[in-house]
């Protein structure tokens, strides 16, 4: 019988260690398959080891309830509770979000992310369309938003655009980089639509600019002999078009090309502007009194070869 400071030094028996009053020290490893072991390695200290059908290690309380526990066959911890540290939190710096999987994908209004409320070291969630909304709060009246681009546009029939938002936004900027016809001789307009997109508007006189002159759209790039080109060294039209004030319905909807065009169809290389020089319909109205929610970019015959278009939304002072 052993008393209270006795050691007992027990080597065998799948056993080794000292036995030193309450105290037990294995002087041993743990091994795969152990049901239930101690161990102990002078790198990593002490070792506990198991293997249950749920869980390989599990902590418990005085009271029999669990605590903490390794599930079987796995590297991770689960708590039963809240895990306290030791200042009840825990520091950025310990945060690995360089060591995370990136999301792979666009954030939507349902992502989660951590803020400190207030700044008084409470840490809570909240979801990115509580930032978006943050966000919105911060742009005043008459700042440019970016909203949507086509990409690089690659013999598309038509490009569209529905991210209009009449709660946001008050007019539009679409800004052209190249856009190319892929047939020759052709003019670039802009159709509008009153329910997002289903259907545009394209009718001769449901658009007139030049006075009255009836159009089949907005008129972008393009006019009476001054059309676009398509040749290898005829660059399309780049600048800005804007529309303005498409959700108000007791007025027309107007639009304003301000864009340059590069063509050879005279047989010597010009540029022209739609505001100056050889033309001056830079301005066009839908002559209808309605909620534009959508538009599309299209030329009268043919698709679009090549270009890029940008959409931004001038913000409202609501």
């Amino acid at each position: 019988m052993t008393k209270a400071r006795d050691t007992a030094n027990i080597v065998g028996g799948g056993f080794s260690g000292t036995i030193a009053g309450a105290t037990m020290e294995p002087t041993g490893d743990t091994a795969a398959g152990d049901n239930a072991a101690i161990g102990f390695t002078a790198a990593e200290g002490l070792i506990l080891t198991g293997q249950g059908s749920t869980g390989d290690v599990t902590i418990k309380n005085d009271a029999d309830a669990l605590v903490a526990h390794v599930p079987t066959g796995t590297t991770g911890i689960t708590f039963a509770g809240t895990p306290t540290f030791p200042d009840g939190s825990i520091a950025v710096a310990d945060l690995d979000i360089d060591g995370g999987t990136d999301i792979g994908a666009a954030l939507v209004d349902a992502d989660l992310m951590i803020v400190d409320d207030g700044a008084g070291g409470t840490n809570r969630k909240a979801t990115m369309a509580r930032l978006a909304t943050y966000m919105g709060g911060k742009i005043t009246g008459g700042s440019m938003v970016y909203l949507a681009s086509s990409g690089a546009i690659s013999n598309a029939a038509s490009v569209a655009f529905t991210q209009f938002d009449a709660t946001k936004y008050d007019h539009y900027q679409f800004m052209l980089q190249h856009v190319v016809p892929a047939t020759d001789g052709t003019i670039l307009y802009a159709q509008t639509s009153t329910n997002s997109g289903t259907a545009y508007s394209s009718t001769s006189g449901n658009y007139h600019t030049t006075g009255t002159t009836d159009q089949i759209g907005l008129r972008v790039a393009g006019f009476g002999s001054y059309v676009m080109g398509s040749e290898s060294n005829e660059f399309g039209a780049s600048g800005p078009f804007m529309l303005y004030a498409p959700h108000n319905t007791s007025s027309y909807t107007f639009s304003y090309n301000g864009g340059i065009v590069y063509n050879t169809s005279d047989g010597d290389g010009y540029i022209y502007s739609m505001t100056h020089g050889f033309t001056t319909v830079a301005g066009s109205a839908r002559v209808a009194a309605e909620d534009v929610d959508a538009i599309k970019f299209i030329f009268d015959s043919g698709n679009i070869e090549s270009g890029e278009i940008v959409m931004y939304g001038i913000a409202n002072g609501s």
